[in-house]
C-alpha cells in the first residue's frame, strides 16, 4: 500500500498496483505496454463522438453535458475516420476509483503530438482539461482534434498517458540546482561557449536548434495540409514527403514560422533525466505577452539515460506553432521550459532499452506510422563532430527571458 503522507509520481510497479486495487479499472485487460515509467497508457473505446465544439462539464456529468453538443457517432471497433479540424469526445477504455489522498494528471503521448493531434482529457465536472482531483470515481474522456491530417483511429489505440500524484512533489529550483551537482541533466551542443549554462526559474530552459542545415540540410518538417489518410494503428508504411515539407533558413539564417502552420522543430541541448525524477515540459501562461498556449508533455525517468561508453542525454522534440502572425526563429532562441518532480520511488523499469522507447536517442524524428529518413542523417546525434559532451551547469536566474514572449504554441 501507498503511505498517504508519501509524496512522488507512481512509477509503473506501483501503477499495477493501482490497477491490482481497483484504482484503475479497465473494460479491457490492460497490456504491460501500456505501463511506462511514470505514466499509464490510456486506450480510446469502440465509439468517438463529433461535436459542435469544444467545452467542459461544470456541474454536470461529461455525458449529461454531452447530450447538447453531439452531432453524430463514429465506430471505432473496426477503425473510424476523424476529419481535420474536427472536434471529436472519446470515452476510454479506462476509469478511476481513486482514494481520497490521489490525484492525477494526463498529457499527449509523444507519437500523438508529433503528428499535430491535440488530445485534452476530461473528467465528470471537470473544470480544467487533463487534470485530475483528488479521489476522483468516474470515466474519463479524451477530446479529440487532428489539425493537420485526416487519420484513422481503432478501439484499443493509445493517445494519452496518466500520471497518479500523491503530495506535493514539484521540485523547487533550489533543489534542482542541488540535485544537479550531483546528477547531469542537461548537455550543450558542440558550439558551446567557454562559462555557458542552462537558465533555470521553475524549471530548465532549453533553446531551438537550427545549426544544421549544412549537415542535414533542413531544420524541421512543416505538416502539408493536403495529404493522404493517415492510419494511427500502423508502423512505418509512409513517406515522409507525403506528409511533410522538409525546411530550411533564410538567407539570414533565421526560420520563419508561418501563421497557423505546424512544426517539428528540435532543442539545442540533450536532456537526461535521473530515475528519481519524472519531468513535464511546461505550460506558459497564455498573459505572457502574444504567446498563446502550451500544450504539456510528458519525459519519463531514464530519459536520455544511457550506458556510461555512450553519450548521455537525448535531444527534445518541439512541436510548434505560430498564432496570427509569421515569427522569426533565430538559432539558439530559448523556446520551453522543463520543470520537474520527484518519483515515490524509481521504476523497475525505465525509459530506454529495457521497454524498447522508440525515441530515447531521437534527433530530429517524426512519427512511427512514416519511414524514417536515412540513418546519415536521422542519427546525427551519434556523430561527435556534430554534438558535444559538455554537461551545463545550472543558473538560477529571476524573472523569465524576453525571449519567452512569443506568438508560439508548444509542446513536446
Amino acid at each position: 500500500m501507498i503511505d498517504e503522507r508519501a509524496s512522488g509520481v507512481l512509477p509503473r510497479q506501483t501503477l499495477r498496483q493501482a490497477v491490482d486495487l481497483g484504482w484503475i479499472v479497465s473494460n479491457a485487460d490492460t497490456p504491460d505496454r501500456n505501463f511506462q515509467p511514470a505514466s499509464l497508457d490510456l486506450t480510446v473505446g469502440p465509439v468517438a463522438y463529433r461535436l459542435q465544439s469544444s467545452f467542459l462539464p461544470g456541474s454536470m456529468t461529461v455525458r449529461e453535458k454531452l447530450r447538447d453538443y453531439v452531432m453524430d457517432e463514429i465506430d471505432l471497433t473496426a477503425g473510424g475516420v476523424l476529419e481535420r479540424g474536427r472536434p471529436y469526445l472519446i470515452p476510454l477504455q479506462e476509469r478511476l476509483r481513486l482514494p481520497e489522498f490521489v490525484r492525477a494528471r494526463a498529457n499527449p503521448r509523444s507519437s500523438t503530438g508529433r503528428l499535430d493531434v491535440f488530445t485534452r482529457l476530461i473528467v465528470d465536472r471537470g473544470q480544467r482539461f487533463d487534470e485530475v482531483k483528488l479521489g476522483y470515481q468516474g470515466e474519463l474522456f479524451l477530446e479529440v482534434v487532428s489539425r493537420s491530417f485526416t487519420i484513422k483511429l481503432r478501439q484499443g489505440y493509445t493517445l494519452n498517458q496518466l500520471r497518479l500524484i500523491v503530495g506535493a512533489p514539484r521540485v523547487s529550483d533550489a533543489e534542482l540546482y542541488e540535485i544537479s551537482q550531483r546528477e547531469h541533466l542537461v548537455f550543450g551542443p558542440r558550439t558551446v561557449s567557454p562559462g555557458e549554462t542552462a537558465p533555470v526559474h521553475d524549471g530548465i530552459f532549453l533553446s531551438v536548434d537550427l545549426s544544421r542545415s549544412r549537415n542535414l540540410q533542413y531544420v524541421g518538417y512543416k505538416a502539408k495540409k493536403s495529404s493522404a489518410l493517415l492510419d494511427l494503428s500502423v508502423t512505418g508504411k509512409y513517406k515522409i514527403a507525403d506528409f511533410w515539407d522538409r525546411i530550411g533558413l533564410d538567407r539570414r539564417g533565421r526560420l520563419i514560422l508561418e501563421p497557423e502552420e505546424f512544426y517539428l522543430l528540435v532543442s539545442r541541448e540533450r536532456v537526461r533525466i535521473p530515475l528519481e525524477l519524472a519531468a513535464e515540459m511546461a505550460a506558459y501562461d497564455p498573459t505572457s505577452g502574444e504567446l498563446r498556449t502550451h500544450y504539456a508533455g510528458f519525459f519519463d525517468p531514464g530519459f536520455g539515460v544511457v550506458p556510461p561508453d555512450q553519450r548521455q542525454g537525448t535531444a527534445a522534440v518541439l512541436e510548434v506553432r505560430a498564432h496570427d502572425v509569421a515569427f522569426a526563429l533565430e538559432h539558439g532562441q530559448r523556446l520551453c521550459k522543463l520543470t520537474f518532480e520527484r518519483m515515490l520511488s524509481a521504476p523497475d523499469k525505465a525509459y530506454g532499452q529495457d521497454l524498447g522507447s522508440r525515441y530515447q536517442r531521437q534527433y530530429l524524428a517524426v512519427g512511427r506510422q512514416f519511414v524514417p529518413d536515412p540513418p546519415s542523417r536521422m542519427e546525427a546525434e551519434h556523430n561527435p563532430e556534430l554534438f558535444g559532451e559538455e554537461p551545463l551547469k545550472l543558473e538560477l536566474i529571476e524573472g523569465e527571458p524576453d525571449a519567452l514572449v512569443m506568438p508560439l504554441e508548444l509542446s513536446t
